[in-house]
């Protein structure tokens, strides 16, 4: 998480509306994953959008389609982008540093969903909202990819265990 310490600061001083999912929401939900990238599902208003752009931008990330990167920003372009090029997430590079940001533009959970039950950890003075295991595993369960599988697998396991009584 300290990876990407400074990105989540700037996104809580800006306000970015945003929760956290993938790899790393994983592993905060008590799955181990090893993973290095970022993935965040955000309030799709262009506003929001453009203050995350703004802040990967402002840090050295890079894009590797040949776009300009405020394009998801843009309401008519994102639509064009999901439906005509099939895009399910943006992602953003640091090659010299090998860390990723994904934004998800597509998604089965949009993030009016995911933030009603999302889970608050805080770390030092910062507040990082994860999606919840149940939204979670309704995001990876119908993917296809045996990864997704298994980390759904995994999540009802820990799902499981913080039901039973103590």
């Amino acid at each position: 998480m300290i990876l990407y310490g400074e990105i989540l600061q700037e996104f809580q001083r800006q306000k970015v509306k945003y929760v956290l999912v993938g790899g790393l929401a994983l592993n905060l939900l008590g799955v181990e994953r090893s993973t290095h990238d970022l993935d965040i599902l955000v309030e799709m208003s262009d506003e929001n959008l453009a203050k995350v752009v703004s802040i990967l931008k402002e840090r050295g990330y890079k894009v590797k389609q040949p776009v300009d990167p405020m394009g998801i920003a843009d309401k008519k372009t994102r639509l064009d982008w999901i439906k005509n090029k099939n895009m399910k997430a943006f992602n953003f590079y640091k090659e010299d540093e090998m860390k990723e940001v994904d934004i998800l533009i597509d998604s089965p959970v949009q993030y009016s969903e995911a933030k009603r039950d999302a889970v608050q950890f805080k770390s030092d003075q910062l507040k990082i909202p994860v999606i919840s295991i149940k939204k979670l595993i309704k995001m990876k369960k119908d993917t296809g990819r045996p990864t997704d599988q298994f980390d759904v697998d995994m999540l009802k396991r820990v799902e499981k265990l913080k039901r039973k009584p103590r």
